[in-house]
């Protein structure tokens, strides 16, 4: 597939998705979601890379679904809706979703880089990451009730897990931005940073994790989300059951002959 509202770069086992619509502050339409969904699969399929970090193109992560273009209705991004009643959830079915989910089950650490808007599904996909850096610009909102519409992309599952129920409810009702500073406050954030700073505290991050163990990393990912749901017993079977499968993997093995030998550990990620 030839990229014409992305651009996808893969170097130093870091592939980088930037989603290129600076013109609409990074809006979606169905359009760009399967060039994301496209580029997400080929990491999962094609096994060379090790860490995905995205972000947006000039002043905007991304400021969520393009209204203007068919982005809530289904549309492909011509500035046309589909004739009748448009159904706002039928493109979340189609692609909102299935994207939201293949970043969640990639088998790579993946990191967000938040520049500026990070707005309705946008701020769905960068509060997605693993790891989510701000630029000092950034801002993060919840304005489905501006609109007339409920928030969606994932976002009343994620959002009370962050920051917690009154919180989360009050930036859905209220509509209201939540400032970088703010998101670290409250937990929705790792790390804020200068704006000049944000894609070399990134891929400063992303080189790390990219020469770590992949293994393990897909497993902490995956065990932290599924313990929110389970019980501690639970939990900790699923934290045995994970350690198993790292106890066996040759970065494990390359760990600790390092830690014995005194020197730092080459993980090659297998």
């Amino acid at each position: 597939m030839a990229y014409e509202h992305i651009i996808f770069d893969e170097a130093d086992g870091i592939a980088t998705l930037t989603i290129n619509r600076p013109e609409r502050m990074n809006a979606l339409h169905v359009g760009v979601i399967a060039e994301m969904i496209h580029a997400v699969d080929r990491i999962r399929d094609e096994g060379t890379v090790r860490v995905l970090l995205m972000t947006g193109t000039g002043r905007a992560f991304c400021s969520g679904a393009d209204l203007a273009g068919g982005g809530a209705g289904g549309g492909g991004g011509d500035n046309k809706l589909p004739a009748g009643p448009p159904d706002a959830g039928k493109v979340l079915e189609t692609h909102f979703n299935p994207l939201l989910e293949r970043l969640f089950a990639l088998p790579v650490p993946f990191i967000t880089a938040v520049n500026g808007a990070a707005a309705g599904a946008g701020c769905s996909y960068a509060l997605a990451g693993d790891i989510v850096i701000a630029g000092r610009s950034a801002y993060f909102l919840q304005a489905f009730v501006n609109i007339g519409l409920v928030p969606d992309v994932g976002s009343t599952w994620m959002l009370p897990r962050l920051v917690g129920k009154a919180r989360a409810q009050a930036m859905m009702m209220l509509g209201e931005k939540i400032p970088a500073e703010t998101a670290l406050d409250w937990g929705m954030v790792y790390k804020v940073v200068d704006d000049a700073a944000l894609m070399d505290e990134a891929r400063a991050i992303a080189t790390k994790l990219a020469k770590g163990p992949t293994r393990s990393y897909a497993l902490i990912r995956q065990g932290i989300r599924d313990s929110l749901d389970m019980t501690l017993t639970e939990a900790l079977m699923v934290e045995r059951r994970n350690q198993m499968q790292a106890g066996r993997s040759p970065d494990f093995a390359e760990g600790v002959t390092a830690f014995l030998q005194k020197r730092p550990a080459v993980f090659t990620g297998k």
